[in-house]
C-alpha cells in the first residue's frame, strides 16, 4: 500500500515546525435577568513558525489539511 504525507508549511518560510502557544483571559459581560456580573474564562491555541515566528490559528491549519484531503479526491 502507498503512502504519502504532507505537512501544513509556513507560508513565509516553508518551515514545518511550529510551538504551541496559550493565551489565557477571561471575558466578563452582564445578563438581562441578574445584576450579577458573569464571567468565563477562555483558553485559546495558536502555532508559532520556530523559524520565522509567524503566528497561526488552529482554524487556519486545519482549513489547510482540509484543503490537503480535498485535492487528494480530485486526482483520484
Amino acid at each position: 500500500m502507498e503512502s504519502t504525507k504532507e505537512y501544513f508549511l509556513c507560508d513565509v518560510c516553508q518551515n514545518k515546525d511550529f510551538t504551541l502557544i496559550h493565551n489565557f483571559s477571561m471575558r466578563f459581560y452582564t445578563v438581562n435577568f441578574s445584576d450579577e456580573l458573569v464571567y468565563e474564562r477562555l483558553t485559546e491555541e495558536c502555532y508559532q513558525c520556530t523559524s520565522c515566528k509567524k503566528i497561526f490559528t488552529k482554524e487556519t491549519i486545519s482549513n489547510s489539511l482540509g484543503e490537503f484531503k480535498k485535492k487528494r479526491k480530485i486526482r483520484e
